[in-house]
């Protein structure tokens, strides 16, 4: 009962009489729902609720509501645990009833974290600090839950053995790094160096018994050291006093480890902080004369000076800081600071924390708890009613049936989760579990679903399966896959063909006669064929009567009759200036085809508004020629049936490269001028350009430059040849 009175006594100085009776009926819910319930020392469990709830008060400094469920939080986790869903319902609805609903929802929040199964595995801490936070839509319950946890570290000694490592392993790894984004740094050094005690324990007690011998040569230490700069302080009546801090036992060991010396190698075992006590307007004055004293009375590090007054840290911390030697090897730190600044410090307001993977206006938990933070330091209001963002990191966060946490993009599914955990498992996944129940491979995954991967062996990954997944794993994964099939099939289909036409004694090689199939299948590669013939698409023994109608002579005719109407067509397109739009068996090349496969051809580099064919390659596609290709009629003369009309999209827009010849007479600036005109008035970019003297005073060069169609290179050449000393241009 005395500690009942003692939150009482505390509820009446903080809050009005309403909050006081319902603090009562708190109190006297929990007193009934935790009756006969003990902690490990034999002490009922109501005790850990009152000792959160005045953490919550006096330590943190949150309100009635947070007060309320830090004293119901308990009843609400143990009737979570032990009662049917109905009874549970029930008690929902009757402590709704008696305390609102925002009490009901932040230990609705605090069971959920509750009921995490961490692992204390480094790799997954981060993993579990930002479920701990999605879990936490009413920014109340990440600091419900610190003040939970730093109870149950300070009573660490009487939970059982077993017990104390894992608490300590996650206070340290989770609950003192939430602790530190939120600037509540009392709570975060408390909690490391509790944990450090349990998990460390040899190391804990000889930097503690070192702390405790060298106490007080250290406070007669820094008495010597303050006496000539409180004196110049004094003199200038400046107010002001100064804090000594130690450091932590945990920050003095992590320094240990990782500068490798002892205890007696580290020299910043404490800090003086000189704090003075002025108006706004006269902060930057009187912190600077402060450490012109200071610097005047012993010699400065300059490597070590800190000036976040003049720009403070981007979490609005503020301060000089400033390490002076005091004599036989012994630095000390000295921060100047303001009574405002030093609350600042103190508390960690305004952090603005930057990290990657924050993209449109999506907020990550530690954007999330920076904005928490800024909002304590806001004493206007509540806090729910100014805080009008709740996580959303665009992450979720699942466990295996083992425990393990795995973190996947928001709108991952079952499908997701096996291939994030193995590719054979996705491969093979044929379905799972979900909390228990049976979902098939497109089921979406939930924060803090447990999910179990049904396989089957014979199942492999479909092309339908990449409208499944969401994250970059899972679809380059089945990509993989699909395109190794691919290619299995188009060796299996092609041994097959080879074997074909070598037992039907066809007398073409297999590339002619794959052109030729791919011709009257209409296929754009022999890539195609292959697959079709290994998947038994194409009926093999078919080919036979096709290969020999082509080689009997009957479809020479055929062929002799395309060849004609090419060259033709080759005619009427030359009389026109560009091939037929109203053709609609053409090939039409823009920059937006991505289901046909075809390129440009080096020979003769076409570009919108050259007249254009394409030509049928074994193994790479269509090669796109212009019509007046160097070699334009040996293609159409040998191999007309692989030769396919083709023209621009009208609306086609890109980057063609064109090369130009340039012949002129070696003057000096004569480059110069080509690039004036070419990037300046033109406006075009330069890829490359050579211009090379020859014995007969003349320079040969050429030009690549990138354009938009063929007009342009028409102006192109004919800006250059206007340029003085010009002798010839034109297009390679």
């Amino acid at each position: 009962m005395e500690r009942v009175e003692l939150l009482r006594a505390r509820v009446a100085e903080q809050f009005s009489e309403t909050t006081q009776r319902l603090v009562d009926r708190a109190l006297e819910v929990a007193g009934e729902r935790l009756s006969g319930r003990t902690r490990y020392t034999g002490d009922p469990l109501l005790d850990h609720s009152l000792s959160v709830a005045e953490i919550v008060i006096s330590e943190i400094g949150l309100g009635r509501n947070s007060t309320l469920a830090a004293i119901l939080h308990d009843v609400v986790r143990i009737a979570h645990k032990e009662l049917a869903t109905e009874e549970f319902s029930a008690l929902v609805e009757e402590l709704t009833a008696d305390f609102g609903e925002e009490v009901v929802g932040i230990t609705l929040g605090l069971n959920n974290i509750s009921t995490l199964k961490v692992k204390t595995s480094k790799e997954q801490a981060s993993n579990f600090r930002d479920l701990i936070v999605a879990y936490s839509e009413d920014p109340r319950v990440i600091l419900i839950k610190l003040a939970d946890r730093l109870e149950v570290m300070r009573s660490l000694e009487t939970f059982p053995k077993e017990k104390h490592r894992k608490k300590a392993w996650e206070s340290l790894n989770l609950y003192a790094q939430i602790a530190h984004k939120l600037g509540l740094y009392n709570i975060k050094s408390e909690l490391e160096d509790i944990a450090l005690k349990f998990l460390e324990p040899q190391d804990y007690d000889h930097i503690r018994r070192k702390l405790s011998e060298s106490e007080a040569e250290r406070m007669a230490f820094i008495a010597r050291f303050l006496e000539p700069i409180t004196e110049r302080l004094d003199k200038l009546e400046i107010r002001y006093h100064i804090k000594s801090r130690t450091k932590s036992i945990f920050s003095i060991w992590s320094k240990m480890r990782k500068q490798q010396v002892p205890f007696e190698g580290v020299f910043d075992i404490f800090a003086l902080r000189i704090i003075i006590d002025c108006p706004p307007e006269e902060e930057k004055r009187l912190c600077w004369t402060a450490y012109s004293i200071v610097s005047d009375c012993y010699r400065p590090n300059p490597e070590r000076m800190r000036d976040w007054i003049s720009i403070p840290k981007s979490n609005g911390y503020e301060s000089l800081h400033a390490t002076v030697s005091a004599g036989d090897g012994r630095w000390v730190e000295i921060q100047i600071r303001t009574e405002r600044m030093d609350a600042v410090a103190e508390r960690g307001i305004a952090a603005h924390w930057r990290y990657k993977g924050v993209n449109q206006g999506a907020q990550t938990s530690e954007m999330w708890l920076s904005r928490l933070r800024e909002l304590l330091e806001e004493q206007k209001g509540g806090i729910v009613e100014r805080f009008d963002a709740k996580p959303a990191s665009k992450e979720l966060f699942v466990f295996t049936p083992n425990g393990d946490i795995r973190k996947l993009p928001e709108g991952a599914t079952i499908l997701d989760f096996a291939f994030d955990i193995h590719t054979n498992l996705g491969a093979t996944c044929s379905g799972g579990k979900v909390n228990g129940r049976a979902v098939s491979i497109r089921e979406p995954l939930h924060n803090g679903d447990i999910v179990e991967i049904m396989t089957q062996k014979n199942q492999t990954p479909k092309a339908d399966w990449l409208n499944v997944v969401v994250t970059a794993k899972a679809r380059s994964r089945i990509k993989a896959y699909l395109r190794e099939e691919q290619l299995k099939n188009a060796r299996m289909g092609r041994e097959e063909l080879e074997r074909k036409l070598k037992n039907w004694k066809i007398e073409k090689t297999i590339d002619e006669s794959v052109a030729y199939l791919c011709k009257h299948f209409k296929l754009r590669t022999g890539t195609e064929l292959y697959a079709l013939i290994a998947t038994q698409k194409i009926e093999i023994g078919s080919l036979k009567e096709i290969l020999n109608h082509w080689l009997s002579g009957a479809a020479d005719e055929a062929r002799r009759q395309a060849a004609a109407e090419q060259e033709a067509e080759k005619l009427r397109a030359a009389e026109r200036k560009e091939l037929s739009p109203a053709r609609s068996d053409a090939l039409v090349i823009d920059e937006a085809i991505n289901k046909i496969e075809y390129k440009l051809a080096k020979c003769c580099n076409p570009i919108k508004g050259d007249e254009i064919f394409g030509f049928i390659t074994i193994g790479t596609g269509i090669t796109i020629h212009r019509t007046d290709c160097p070699n334009a009629k040996r293609l159409r003369e040998n191999y007309p049936y692989r030769v396919i009309e083709a023209r621009w999209r009208e609306s086609v827009d890109g980057a063609f490269r064109v090369t130009i010849a340039i012949v002129a007479k070696s003057e000096a600036g004569i480059a110069n001028q080509i690039t004036e005109i070419v990037s300046r008035e033109l406006r075009l970019n330069i890829r490359t350009m050579t211009l090379n003297s020859r014995a007969d005073g003349t320079a040969l060069g050429t030009l690549s430059v990138e354009v938009p169609s063929v007009g342009v290179v028409d102006t192109l050449i004919h800006s250059i040849c206007r340029i003085k000393g010009i002798q010839r241009v034109y297009r390679l």
